[in-house]
């Protein structure tokens, strides 16, 4: 029951990081009709002078410039500490749930989500931050980290800026 509440939570959660998107971000429909290419430039800027990583290309087929950003997607794993009581664990998964929510309130994480199996790791975090110092220490405030029940790595991952998932 307590892995199919986690599993259900963290559904919600996906659902609602999928549902919305950053305003600073461009729609790939202007990037592909060429009506954002000065807002590209502009958005580069931006996040270069906010220290994230970016680079750009020309897509051959199309002829559209896709901008490349750095991302930071955590790997949450299980943890050293994983003997609490039924009562520790749901409280710490409602922390954890908060914590995660909390991050994409923010705006420093893009989604998140559980795996859908008990392997080893447990689900991701995509932050949305310049640095993988950063990352890695708001991973590490979540309180289910803390607590040893998960432990996190933290990797940086590059995608293109702007492209929901479908």
């Amino acid at each position: 029951m307590e892995r199919l509440t986690y599993v259900l939570a963290m559904a919600l959660l996906l659902t609602i990081s999928c549902k919305q998107q950053k305003t600073a971000e461009i729609p790939p429909t202007e990037v592909a009709s060429g009506k954002a290419e000065k807002s590209i430039l502009e958005l580069k800027e931006q996040l270069t002078s906010e220290g994230y990583q970016l680079f750009d290309y020309i897509d051959e087929e199309t002829k559209d410039t896709i901008l490349m950003q750095q991302y930071f997607m955590a790997f949450l794993k299980s943890g050293p500490v994983r003997s609490q009581s039924k009562a520790e664990a749901d409280s710490l998964q409602r922390l954890h749930l908060a914590h995660l929510k909390r991050m994409y309130d923010e705006g420093f994480a893009d989604i998140s989500g559980p795996f859908g199996d008990e392997g080893e790791v447990r689900g991701i975090t995509i932050y949305n931050v310049p640095t993988l110092q950063m990352a890695d220490s708001l991973a590490n405030l979540d309180p289910a980290v803390q607590a040893g029940r998960l432990a996190i790595e933290v990797r940086p991952w590059w995608a293109a800026k702007g492209y929901p998932l479908r």
